[in-house]
C-alpha cells in the first residue's frame, strides 16, 4: 500500500509539468493565429457590431465574377472561346 501511495505522489509532478507544456503550446499557437489573422478578425467583428447597432457600412468584399453560362452540367468543361 505504501509503495502505491509513493507512486501516485511521484507522478503528480509529472502530470502538472505535462499540463503546463500543453498550455504553453496552446498559448503560442493562439498568439501566432492572432498575429497572422488579427486585422481580419477585428474587421469582421467591427462589421458585425456595426450592423447589430443599426449602422450602415459599406461592404468592402469583392464580388466574384460569375458568368451566366456556367451550370452544373458544364462545371468541369473549359471553353476556349469564352474563356471559362
Amino acid at each position: 500500500m505504501r509503495r502505491f501511495l509513493r507512486k501516485i505522489k511521484s507522478q503528480s509532478g509529472q502530470g502538472m509539468s505535462e499540463y503546463l507544456i500543453i498550455v504553453a503550446l496552446i498559448a503560442i499557437a493562439a498568439i501566432g493565429v492572432v498575429t497572422v489573422f488579427g486585422r481580419d478578425i477585428r474587421e469582421l467583428f467591427s462589421g458585425t457590431t456595426n450592423s447589430l447597432a443599426g449602422n450602415q457600412t459599406t461592404n468592402t468584399a469583392v464580388k466574384a465574377n460569375v458568368k451566366a453560362s456556367k451550370s452544373l452540367k458544364t462545371f468541369g468543361k473549359y471553353t476556349a472561346a469564352t474563356g471559362d
